[in-house]
């Protein structure tokens, strides 16, 4: 089991406490993780939860990172199949 991070003290601003909110952690290690978290982003710009210049902003972010993990997954892919190639020869 992985050991809790430790919360950080509250911080006084300006004669008042302030408290961090945890920021909640989110698994973007996968393109289905990446369309997972675009979909809620939608959802919560379609109800108005999310503003949506934010939502959008987000979701361009959320599509770099996806393109990212297709671009490492084919670039391990190509490796492999270069290393086969050479391993043939």
């Amino acid at each position: 089991m992985a050991a809790k991070k430790a919360t950080k003290p509250p911080v006084v601003h300006e004669g008042q406490v302030l408290r961090a909110i945890p920021t909640p952690q989110l698994k973007l290690a996968t393109i289905e993780d990446c369309r997972r978290e675009m979909a809620r982003v939608y959802r919560d710009a379609r109800t108005a939860t999310t503003d949506t210049a934010d939502a959008s902003r987000l979701v361009y972010m959320l599509t770099s990172i996806a393109k990212m993990i297709e671009i490492g997954q084919l670039e391990q892919r190509l490796i492999a199949l270069e290393e086969k190639q050479n391993g043939k020869n």
